[in-house]
């Protein structure tokens, strides 16, 4: 945009502007009936519809797999990218501020006065990849696996041991690649290596110190368990 059609782009919007009708209170009494109008309306729904009740919460349950609501599936999936627990921060208040910020300052940057899609490349392409990443993002959250799933690539015979060690809870007291806790139990990641097999049998059965003992699973169960651990070298 040239020096003349800046000007009169400014003429113009001066005209229209004096001919337009007042923020206040003109503009405040829409929104606010628009408002009362929304609120009114999810009233009426939570009366007619009723609110959802799911079952009672099972503290003892090592298989449920949380959700958050649909609008944080987004920042649910960068937080299941982002793995290494010293990342957790960035991927929880970095990431979602430095996004704010820079859609803040793209006024400052994109000072264009012209209101075509077509001739605000900078803020089109902003738009583009934020409502993209987020679409992506919140798709991904959504059809996720549970959080007690074993990333880790072994051969297909060692596949059903690792799926036990998933739905067993062990998760929550070892750690295994960037899965699971640090603590209290010993890290996983190589107990192969450690360990040999018939003693992490054997540990399996008796349950040393605070482990729960696992000698009520079936045979099968437990020597899956102990073959998938000892492949991990």
């Amino acid at each position: 945009m040239n020096r003349a059609e800046k000007e009169a782009y400014l003429r113009k919007y001066e005209l229209l502007k004096k001919e337009g009708k007042p923020f206040f209170p003109y503009a405040v009494m829409k929104d606010s009936t628009m408002a009362l109008i929304v609120v009114l309306m999810i009233v009426l729904m939570a009366l007619v519809l009723g609110a959802e009740v799911g079952p009672k919460a099972d503290p003892t349950t090592t298989t449920y797999t949380p959700r958050p609501e649909w609008y944080f599936f987004f920042l649910f999936e960068v937080l299941r990218v982002i793995k290494p627990s010293y990342l957790v921060p960035l991927a929880t208040i970095g990431v979602p501020t430095i996004g704010m910020v820079v859609l803040l300052l793209l006024p400052f940057f994109d000072r264009g006065p012209e209101r075509r899609p077509e001739r605000r490349p900078i803020a089109m392409t902003v738009l583009v990849l934020t409502v993209a990443s987020m679409a992506y993002l919140t798709l991904k959250g959504a059809v996720a696996g549970p959080p007690s799933a074993i990333d880790v690539k072994v051969a297909p015979q060692y596949e059903p041991g690792k799926l036990v060690v998933a739905q067993s809870g062990c998760l929550a007291c070892h750690r295994l690649g960037d899965n699971g806790n640090a603590g209290p139990g010993p890290e996983l990641t190589h107990i192969g290596a450690r360990i040999p097999r018939n003693a992490i049998l054997r540990s399996l059965a008796a349950g040393p110190g605070v482990m729960p003992s696992f000698q009520d699973f079936p045979p099968k169960k437990l020597n899956d368990v102990a073959d998938f651990l000892a492949s991990l070298k």
